[in-house]
């Protein structure tokens, strides 16, 4: 287990953006932010990047890159020949210079699944003894989020990001506010899910959680002058000439907010 954590992030760390993409990258340096969740496939619940979109977000400069771990959408019961990409995953992202990775797995139970978390936390600090580590929103799946609290401490992780096992942040401050009395310190709780400009105050201020995690994005309009709309390339009716991404403005006005929030 590592150390334990005594302190509250500074302000500029105390906001995690989480980047799609590396225009979204770019744009969280923009704002003002240090700190990013890297992955893709956000409307899948995030993806593991590719090697060079990690290898782009590390050479941007940022101070902290956390790159996610999650081979594929869906559950979190991870056969191993997933657990074998994971660690190649891990190897790769942390020997590129990534400051952390973020990772989950649960047993069939609804438990974390202690035996191949900590076989993914080892391989991290094999590479890089500092990596940090955040335990995912695979937490807010789990049937005893005490228990599972005290496994995530006990495994070494730095961080947990959850939304109070509630479909928003926002929606799960009660159990957010418990989960910052349980940890006491012993590791980061960071508010994610449905974060924004509107909320981040209210959640700060009523959970004392130590970071939040927000994609801070808008609609970023396609380039396209010619279009054919009848051709979908994702969902039926999905507009595939308009995305969102991470906002520079939308960044800038979270960190003016936590900087105003000064129960954090």
């Amino acid at each position: 287990m590592r150390g334990i954590v005594s302190q509250k992030p500074d302000s500029i760390h105390r906001l995690e953006i989480c980047c799609g993409d590396p225009a979204s990258v770019a744009a969280a340096i923009a704002g003002g932010a240090s700190r990013i969740e890297l992955c893709s496939g956000l409307s899948d619940g995030g993806l593991t990047p590719s090697a060079a979109t990690i290898e782009t977000a590390v050479a941007s400069g940022i101070p902290e890159v956390n790159v996610l771990i999650r081979p594929r959408p869906g559950d979190f019961l991870y056969s191993w020949h997933e657990i074998s990409v994971m660690e190649r995953d891990i190897e790769f992202a942390v020997a590129s210079g990534a400051t952390g990775v973020v990772i989950g797995a649960l047993t069939p139970d609804g438990d974390i699944d202690t035996d191949i978390c900590g076989k993914l936390i080892s391989k991290a600090r094999s590479i890089n003894h500092h990596a940090n580590v955040t335990f995912h929103r695979a937490f807010d799946l789990v049937r005893n989020p005490d228990k599972s609290l005290e496994e995530a401490i006990s495994l070494g992780c730095d961080c947990l990001l959850t939304s109070g096992l509630a479909p928003t942040a926002q929606d799960g401050i009660v159990t957010l506010r418990e989960l910052v009395r349980r940890a006491a310190g012993r590791l980061m709780i960071m508010a994610g899910c449905g974060v924004n400009a509107g909320n981040a105050a209210t959640i700060i201020r009523e959970t004392g959680v130590d970071i939040i995690h927000s994609t801070a994005r808008g609609p970023s309009a396609s380039g396209m002058r010619f279009r054919r709309d009848d051709v979908p390339m994702g969902t039926p009716g999905s507009d595939e000439y308009a995305r969102m991404s991470t906002s520079s403005e939308k960044v800038a006005e979270l960190i003016e907010i936590i900087n105003r929030t000064t129960t954090l």
